[in-house]
């Protein structure tokens, strides 16, 4: 759980790794965020280290592995890393550990436990994801997360639209664990029609989908 701002300020720690750590005492995720954006537009590194003492919190950027990593729990710490497809995910996962720390990543992307999955390919990280989801309100809930980030409801109602305008090389690894957990589901995946995006995946709606994409609404 997050540590809150209130009372009185919170304190992070920046870092790149040479020693020159930044102390930074931030009244909101806004200023926190702020800081941190100054801080790594400042400097060429290959990791940049937020660090959230009291709680036992970190975030990890690390743009030379096209990585991010979380940890919390200070005497037995948990890690987990995300595979970074596009560089302008790094500051967004920054304000999201601002302002909900460890817990607050927990839908921004595909998380594992083990640092080694991320060199898998695209297709297998995917399906290794799709598999930690046993349950059907977990894998809802999973699929509602990745519609939330690129989805649409089609303008006849009948359809679920995910990928929005991406092409087949975008979001491979987030595509093959959506289509894991549609089947998982049961749910019917229909022809991309004419003219739409090749890396698009249209489904039909389901009501299970609708009550929880009302919630990511």
């Amino acid at each position: 759980m997050a540590r809150p701002y209130a009372p009185g300020p919170k304190q992070f720690v920046f870092g790149v790794g040479d020693g020159n750590d930044q102390q930074v005492s931030a009244h909101d995720p806004q200023e926190a965020y702020v800081a941190f954006s100054a801080f790594f537009r400042d400097r060429d590194s290959a990791t940049y280290t937020i660090e959230d003492e009291p709680s036992g919190q970190s975030l990890v950027l690390m743009p030379g592995q096209g990585v991010v990593a979380r940890t919390q729990g200070a005497d037995r710490p948990r890690s987990e890393y995300l595979q970074v497809d596009r560089a302008n995910r790094y500051l967004p996962s920054a304000m999201l550990f601002f302002e909900n720390g460890y817990a607050g990543l927990d839908h921004f992307g595909q998380w594992f436990a083990d640092l080694d999955d991320l060199d898998a390919s695209p297709e297998n990280r995917g399906a290794t994801r799709a598999a930690t989801f046993t349950t059907e309100s977990a894998a809802i809930r999973e699929v509602a997360r990745i519609w939330a980030d690129s989805g649409y409801v089609d303008p006849s109602d009948q359809y679920y639209v995910f990928f929005d305008s991406r092409d087949a090389d975008d979001d491979r690894a987030e595509r093959a664990e959506l289509l894991k957990l549609i089947a998982f589901l049961g749910i019917e995946r229909v022809d991309t029609p004419a003219g739409a995006a090749e890396g698009e995946v249209w489904v039909r709606t389901d009501v299970r989908l609708d009550v929880e994409f009302e919630r990511w609404s």
